[in-house]
């Protein structure tokens, strides 16, 4: 087994005209850095700043990689387990925009917050302290494309998951849809909630370590994750106070119970709306809690308690 040091040439599409930036065998480790999902262009923005305009010369979703494996091929299965996460900047945002995220019809103007992150935390003013647990929101092999597609959405190879477990510690397992698999990384994130509601975490620029394994002949349709012991220690022990939505479509449910997590937020803790959503953004967990009444279904917007002061 090899350790290897990715360089931080980026790559932005999915597609197999990349060329690769490595080449390594299974059970070999790589570690890799990563700017956030915009690529730095808010790294000046004060919470409610004016959000730069899209720069061509600093494209979206930042990839580290394609790191090729020799030996895969379709049929195959790369396990890539995380081994580092880590911020490299001390600051993150969550940003919204009209009509983007859940509530993309609720909010008429574009926001974002400024996360000042110390350590192990990060604060909104003196009602929330938000815990760290950083992740890399896009692990992917590459679909089988020449004509190039972008980060989002995910599909049957990873990619954009968003998923706020795959912190250090856990596995994905993702079926490999072409020769060398061409594994890349990015979207680091510091701390998000489940549903990342406004369409962002918290985002930041991260370094990371993944061991990447080759389980050949074992065929999977989807992506598939391996997490370790407790999903949030500490976090979940003060309890939670859920939203419910109630409606009979999920969408329209988890809208609904977001929509009465923002009421939550404002009426007990005195939070603006808009600072209400960014909050369930990166701290609130979207549950389906029923899918068999039928005709409604009930989604519930879990607040942990741990992170209120």
């Amino acid at each position: 087994m090899t350790h290897h040091d990715l360089d931080e040439t980026p790559h932005h599409l999915w597609t197999t005209t990349h060329e690769p930036r490595l080449e390594i065998a299974s059970g070999d480790t790589v570690s890799f850095a990563v700017e956030d999902a915009v690529n730095g262009r808010y790294d000046d923005v004060p919470t409610g700043g004016a959000m730069p305009l899209s720069d061509p010369a600093r494209p979206a979703y930042p990839l580290a990689g394609p790191i090729l494996v020799a030996g895969a091929q379709p049929g195959d299965v790369l396990e890539v387990e995380i081994l580092e996460a880590a911020g490299t900047k001390g600051f993150g945002w969550t940003s919204m925009v009209p009509g983007e995220g859940l509530l993309g019809d609720d909010f008429a103007e574009p926001y974002l917050y400024r996360w000042e992150i110390d350590g192990d935390h990060t604060d909104m003013g003196d009602v929330a302290r938000v815990p760290i647990r950083p992740f890399f929101g896009v692990v992917g092999v590459c679909p089988d494309t020449v004509d190039p597609l972008p980060v989002m959405p995910p599909g049957h190879f990873g990619g954009n998951l968003d998923c706020r477990d795959l912190v250090v510690g856990s596995s994905v397992f993702l079926p490999v849809q072409v020769d060398g698999a061409r594994l890349a990384l990015g979207d680091p994130h510091a701390a998000q909630g489940d549903g990342e509601v406004c369409v962002s975490a918290i985002e930041w620029a991260a370094r990371g370590t993944v061991r990447v394994r080759l389980h050949q002949g074992r065929r999977i349709p989807g992506p598939r994750f391996r997490t370790p012991g407790p999903l949030r220690a500490g976090i979940e022990d003060a309890g939670y106070y859920a939203t419910t939505g109630i409606a009979p479509s999920l969408m329209d449910a988890a809208k609904d119970a977001v929509r009465a997590m923002i009421d939550h937020l404002g009426h007990t803790y005195g939070l603006e709306p808009r600072d209400a959503y960014v909050l369930c953004s990166v701290a609130v967990d979207l549950k389906i809690s029923e899918v068999v009444d039928a005709p409604n279904w009930v989604v519930s917007a879990y607040l942990p308690l741990s992170v209120m002061r």
